[in-house]
């Protein structure tokens, strides 16, 4: 059976599920993505928005997350949430996974100048470095001026 983490699966469930199917899958053989969505679930309310922060131990800003948890399961990526951008191949949402990126921009193109950028978990769902009173949070996709990107897929 192939698995493979898609629109509307919490990457977090998707794993807890797997473990009580024997014989489905393990950690072992979860995508790059479906690790990545259900990593980066450990810094929601445990670390710090920093600005320009790019560690668990002084805190993330948005980009900062998003290339550490992409770095941690062995994926380069540029350290801002633009060059994350420019380097990351565009998909619409319906095509999008747990674990790809979404880039916030600044207006209705989509060539814009990004602003933020989150981790996709899936029906309109992300995890994000959101400000310094709230930190590293599960949000709502809030604007329709997103670009979905991928690397793996």
């Amino acid at each position: 059976m192939s698995v493979r983490h898609k629109v509307g699966t919490i990457a977090g469930t998707m794993a807890v599920s797997l473990a009580f199917f024997s014989g489905t899958a393990n950690a072992h053989t979860l995508s790059f993505n479906q690790k990545a969505a259900a990593y980066v679930e450990n810094f929601i309310g445990k670390v710090p928005y920093t600005y320009g922060g790019s560690s668990p131990s002084s805190g993330f800003d948005c980009s900062g997350l998003t290339q550490y948890v992409y770095q941690h399961f062995g994926k380069s990526i540029p350290r801002t949430a633009e060059e994350q951008f420019l380097s990351f191949r565009r998909e619409s949402q319906r095509a999008a996974w747990g674990g790809d990126l979404v880039f916030f921009h600044v207006d209705s193109d989509p060539n814009s100048y990004v602003y933020h950028v989150a981790i996709y978990e899936g029906d309109n769902h992300i995890v994000s470095a959101i400000d310094p009173s709230q930190g590293i949070g599960w949000q709502t996709i809030w604007s329709s001026d997103v670009t979905f990107g991928t690397v793996t897929h």
